[in-house]
């Protein structure tokens, strides 16, 4: 390709990668060669070496296998950050299983929607939710859960030398078995399931273009080649040298693939955050640890550059080389203040589910634009497409569709035909999210095309709104949207939350908006709350704030 991008590289970093035909599981085997006792994992003071998790998770496949689980079957886990998911994940690849990896924080309803489609028939969860899913079998037909505590995790590594007296395991209750009892299994004959790049890893749920939760399905060779694609990115990293933050939910495909899967391939400690809320034990954490690769959201950061142990100086994070920044946009006071703090990078990128996980990022060295996602990853072909007929290539400057491919792009939706059709034409990923590119090739989104409000004939971005919004001095947090009024006409609406001890009336900040944009963007409404609601990986849900206006309740 000679395209602009590629003349923005760092050093080191090539255009074009030799992918090798490996499953995803070849990266936990091969730092479990070279890195053996070297710790996979670090939690609260406990930590498990490469080669015990790479053992661990060959005893727990076995068991899977003694359960039934044939390759190609779904398995779901529903675990936050503690070592049970790295070996619960590896495991079911190993097994020849495809990961299901669910919210912890799913409500009944939610959990059987995506039990149901996706087909999956067992479940890998906190024994806390235990209640939860005897609810969900009743109408869902789960032949097996596997049940495990937080407090697990001290004991992992002891079942290496505890095998039971039967090659046989009991449940606790019909159709429920302790995690702890199917490690210490062992069939002397199982041999791991052969597992090819094609076939298939993860179900991973998004709501894609159209805001439907569907499961996007990601192939070996799709994880394989995105963790290779920033193992070289990041050039400034060595093997066996580093250690990984995991503070964003590894049941998300940015925290399994940036934190957990690029953290192995690079032999790199996991130092697991079970709830990154707790900002305190957090910095404590990384204190202790010294972590180098800190993958995270916006929120995140700031939050930490907040934390009045920081602004102070009582906390050294010294020790984080870099920051890949995620799921919302990084202002760029955000980043500076975080490289004053820690003298280590922080890169804002791009990625969806659908191109398990990430297709863009600033480079680690070179220039990093305000406001940019970055340049496209080594064999990431990008094109700006117009609106319309989604096949008119734009020029630089022009705001289309961002449309992708490169071997990180899925194989499809799961039992979604028609969405296939529309999301992959010839190839081409349809993110569903507008951009424009500059003459360097360096890429901007401007909003999602669901979100875009047309006011009069003129079409408005909630993205370039919300800049604007940001931007007041007494604002902290700002979402904006389109929604309709009382005569069913659309109209511009934010919600706002305002920084400690500042205040500011509606008038105020729509004023604001007509020193800085035309008229039809100003909001017709301005409504103050407490807090914004937000994903787990710091994405505000625009959709839940219009439902709150739709019912009246903000």
């Amino acid at each position: 390709m000679d395209e602009p991008w590629l003349r923005h590289y760092d050093d080191g970093v090539p255009a074009s990668l030799e992918y090798p035909r490996v499953a995803l599981t070849h990266y936990l085997a091969q730092s479990a060669s070279r890195f053996a006792d070297h710790a996979c994992t670090i939690y609260k003071d406990q930590s498990i070496s490469f080669a015990q998790m790479d053992t661990l998770s060959d005893q727990l496949a076995a068991a899977l296998g003694a359960l039934g689980v044939e390759k190609g079957d779904r398995v779901g886990l529903l675990l936050p950050n503690i070592p049970q998911f790295v070996l619960a994940f590896y495991a079911i690849l190993k097994a020849g299983g495809v990961v299901v990896a669910l919210n912890p924080q799913y409500k009944q309803r939610e959990l059987e929607y995506q039990i149901e489609d996706s087909g999956l028939r067992v479940m890998i969860a906190m024994a806390e939710l235990n209640a939860l899913l005897d609810q969900v079998t009743q109408t869902l037909p789960l032949t097996a859960i596997i049940l495990t505590e937080a407090e697990d995790a001290f004991c992992l590594a002891d079942t290496l030398q505890q095998a039971s007296k039967s090659q046989q395991f009991e449940p606790s209750k019909p159709g429920v078995y302790w995690l702890l009892d199917l490690l210490r299994y062992r069939d002397r004959h199982w041999q791991p399931v052969e597992v090819l790049p094609n076939d298939v890893a993860i179900f991973q749920y998004s709501g894609g273009t159209t805001g439907i939760s569907k499961a996007a399905i990601g192939l070996h060779r799709n994880l394989a080649a995105n963790t290779l694609q920033f193992r070289r990115w990041l050039v400034g990293l060595e093997e066996g040298k580093e250690a990984v933050l995991a503070a964003i939910p590894l049941y998300h495909v940015y925290g399994m693939v940036i934190a957990m899967s690029l953290g192995v391939a690079l032999g790199a400690s996991l130092i697991l955050i079970q709830n990154p809320r707790d900002l305190d034990e957090m910095l404590a954490i990384i204190e202790r640890y010294q972590p180098t690769l800190f993958p995270g959201v916006p929120n995140m950061y700031q939050a930490i550059n907040q934390h009045p142990d920081v602004t102070s100086g009582k906390v050294n994070l010294h020790s984080i080389k870099a920051c890949i920044s995620g799921s919302a946009p990084l202002l760029l006071e955000t980043k500076i203040t975080f490289e004053g703090i820690t003298g280590g990078k922080l890169m804002e990128g791009y990625g969806l589910s659908e191109a398990p996980t990430a297709t863009h990022c600033n480079p680690m060295f070179g220039e990093n634009r305000s406001g940019s996602i970055g340049l496209p990853l080594p064999d990431v072909d990008c094109r700006i497409v117009d609106l319309e007929n989604g096949v008119t290539q734009l020029m630089s400057g022009e705001i289309g569709e961002l449309v992708i491919k490169g071997p990180q792009v899925m194989r499809g939706y799961h039992q979604r035909p028609e969405e296939d059709r529309i999301t992959i034409v010839d190839g081409w990923l349809h993110t569903g999210d507008i951009a424009w590119m500059d003459e360097d090739g360096y890429f901007y989104l401007v909003d999602r095309k669901k979100e875009l409000i047309k006011i009069g004939g003129f079409q408005v971005w909630p993205r370039e709104v919300e800049e604007v919004i940001a931007l007041h001095p007494a604002v902290k947090e700002v979402a904006v949207s389109g929604v309709l009024d009382d005569d069913m006409v659309e109209i511009v609406k934010t919600w706002v939350v305002l920084k400690p001890n500042y205040s500011a009336t509606s008038e105020e900040i729509r004023s604001w908006c007509r020193l800085h944009l035309a008229g039809y963007k100003v909001p017709s409404i301005v409504a103050f709350r407490d807090d914004l609601p937000r994903t787990t990986v710091g994405k505000i849900l625009r959709r839940e704030l219009r439902r709150m206006h739709t019912e009246g309740l903000a």
